[in-house]
């Protein structure tokens, strides 16, 4: 037994009982089915109690706390009230478990359903809940901390409250946004919960139940697949053929198959043995010439991601379905060096915007990370990532359409704004920023954070676009590996593009905050003809950042056109000004987290502190920091 043979021979006896023994254990596991309760028979794509994580898709976990059924959506915890399963059609009522009798949830989280799971039905609408910490009208309800509650069935804009939570209920309770509700309507209608539907998964979980598999998820190739009890898989179909070709038999009717198995198998192999035998050895050196070759393959589909996308992210379009959206790419809204922007048109008449691209292998990378980024976040001030192309030539994503287009277009159209609405907009972006890096289940750092990426939409509320530069971390780690510089001249971090000013983290989208909100204020250096002017100045040191600082020292505005402001419009234009210096600190452990700015931008001016003037050095080559400065940064 000590020929190549015999070692492969034996090689092979024992591979096997472990091949076809781990298929048939998750054939048995399977085709276990959920029941919690009075949720019951709930099969795939879920798993949960029972069923392993090759049972169903990741994100549709089950569990039974007290005969209750829950399911984690987009980090909220819902309780599964009823189940349905009709002609292939799953459906779900659920209700947020932080809200079920209470309207004071310990966290207020806004959330949406993950649209890549479920189809939006008509059956819902959102109900916002407004918490203020003091107002001068009674509200509807009050919570600790919060002394007056207020209910919108429809959205109403920005309001003085400090907390909004959207949270959605059945059209069953409030059909019209016209209706006039009061806690307890709204407390029961969150109690009884909303209906959402299943995605189909394309037919191929019904192929496999057809010949008698169970379906399942390859959690390795992030695909839906078949277990089969017996045989291979053709085609997402189960193999299980007899002798005559006949299919094989229902479970009923294994013994009697199970017996004329062994008569047939041992009449073949004694009577073919050899031939097997040779076939084997053909099959097994063609694989292992073909091992590199696939293993190369594979490795690039990881590399880019698209398997991972095609099951997780957001719906995928034919380059011809882009082309009629967009009416053969007749109206172009805009253009840089990623590709050209169109608007589109959904088949339901939702207005859209198409970014094309022509894919080469570094924008093929940028194009895969923006869509993985993206499809990780649901927040109102990041704008919503609905579909995208893909081929080995083109790409396209599709956006929800912006009306009020990029903030750098609206402060060239007048560099006069109301400084109510440059508020607005600075905490629209803040908190879009807070959301990438602490809401998120993973960190987010954006890395082009500037007017052109930053979206209004009708009611010029602000949404970060652009995530092709952006990088995906974990929350403990601070630092972020860098291959080459990122970012806009103007917007970009000094740690970014030179190691000696520290280490490259969020705090680099920081930075690029509050030189936007900088630029903001001042009415658009960009696009201002004077911009030259005042980058030259004497007093200004030829530096930016040292022009504000002056200016603010010496209590004049950094406004190019000055008009008439109430005292309001002052103490905000300081304000803003002043966090824009904190953010623009040189080094990284100076600047406050974007959660510390919106602190700054909602409280009182007279609470901030004049910020350090801002150093052209490396911090290794200016005054050496104290140890308390330096434990700033944890």
């Amino acid at each position: 037994m000590d020929s190549p043979i015999s070692s492969f021979l034996l090689f092979f006896a024992f591979s096997l009982p472990f091949v076809f023994g781990t298929s048939l254990d998750l054939y048995s596991s399977c085709s276990n089915l959920f029941n919690c309760g009075n949720i019951t028979n709930v099969g795939f794509p879920f798993w949960g109690v029972g069923r392993p994580p090759d049972c169903g898709y990741p994100a549709l976990q089950l569990a039974c706390e007290g005969n209750k059924t829950t399911i984690v959506i987009m980090q909220i915890k819902y309780q599964i009230l009823k189940y349905s399963l009709q002609n292939n059609s799953q459906t779900l009522t659920i209700a947020r478990t932080d809200y079920m009798g209470t309207l004071c949830p310990k966290k207020f989280i806004n959330t949406t359903i993950d649209y890549n799971l479920f189809d939006a039905i008509p059956t819902y609408r959102n109900i916002t809940l407004l918490y203020c910490s003091s107002s001068s009208v009674a509200g509807q309800f009050s919570c600790p901390g919060y002394n007056a509650g207020f209910i919108q069935v429809s959205p109403m804009g920005s309001t003085p409250c400090n907390v909004s939570v959207i949270v959605p209920v059945s059209m069953n309770f409030f059909p019209s946004v016209s209706d006039v509700v009061n806690s307890t309507e709204v407390s029961k209608a969150f109690d009884e919960g909303f209906e959402v539907r299943l995605k189909e998964d394309g037919g191929r979980c019904r192929i496999c139940e057809q010949s008698q598999g169970v379906c399942g998820y390859d959690l390795s190739s992030n695909r839906t697949t078949c277990y089969c009890r017996m045989g291979d898989i053709d085609n997402g179909a189960c193999r299980n053929l007899q002798a005559g070709g006949a299919p094989s038999s229902p479970p009923g009717d294994r013994d009697g198959n199970r017996n004329l198995k062994v008569v047939i198998g041992v009449c073949v192999g004694l009577g073919s043995a050899i031939a097997i035998l040779f076939c084997i050895m053909i099959i097994y050196i063609r694989r292992r010439k073909r091992l590199s070759t696939k293993s190369s393959s594979i490795s690039n589909r990881k590399k880019y991601g698209i398997d991972s996308i095609i099951n997780y992210g957001p719906k995928r379009y034919h380059y011809s379905e882009i082309k009629k959206m967009t009416n053969s790419f007749s109206t172009k809204i805009g253009e840089g060096g990623y590709g050209i922007v169109y608007q589109g048109k959904l088949l339901d008449g939702t207005l859209v915007a198409i970014k094309v691209l022509k894919l080469s292998k570094a924008n093929g990378e940028d194009f895969i990370n923006e869509v993985m980024s993206i499809s990780r976040t649901s927040h109102v001030n990041i704008v919503g990532l609905l579909g995208f192309c893909y081929t080995s030539r083109k790409a396209a994503l599709i956006y929800e359409f912006m009306a009020n287009g990029s903030l750098d277009r609206f402060m060239s159209r007048s560099h006069n704004h109301e400084m109510k609405m440059l508020h607005r907009i600075v905490t629209g972006v803040a908190r879009g920023l807070e959301y990438l890096h602490c809401g998120c289940s993973t960190r987010i750092v954006h890395f082009d954070i500037k007017p052109q990426n930053i979206l209004l939409d009708e009611d010029s509320n602000p949404k970060i676009s652009d995530f092709g530069l952006a990088k995906l971390c974990k929350r403990k780690v601070s630092a972020i590996s860098m291959l080459g510089t990122r970012g806009t001249a103007g917007f970009i971090a000094p740690e970014v593009f030179s190691p000696a000013f520290g280490i490259v983290s969020y705090k680099s989208d920081v930075y690029s905050y509050g030189m936007l909100v900088l630029d903001l204020v001042l009415g658009g250096i960009r696009n201002n003809p004077n911009h030259s002017r005042l980058l030259s100045d004497d007093d200004s040191e030829m530096y930016f950042p040292n022009w504000v600082f002056k200016n603010i020292e010496m209590g004049k505005s950094i406004r190019m056109r000055q008009s008439l402001m109430e005292e309001e419009e002052e103490e905000m234009e300081k304000k803003m000004t002043m966090i824009g210096l904190w953010c623009i600190q040189t080094s990284p452990i100076d600047r406050p987290t974007m959660s510390r700015v919106l602190e700054m931008l909602e409280g009182s001016i007279h609470s901030l502190q004049m910020p350090p003037r801002p150093l052209l050095v490396a911090p290794n080559m200016a005054t050496q920091q104290s140890t308390s400065e330096s434990l700033s940064y944890i």
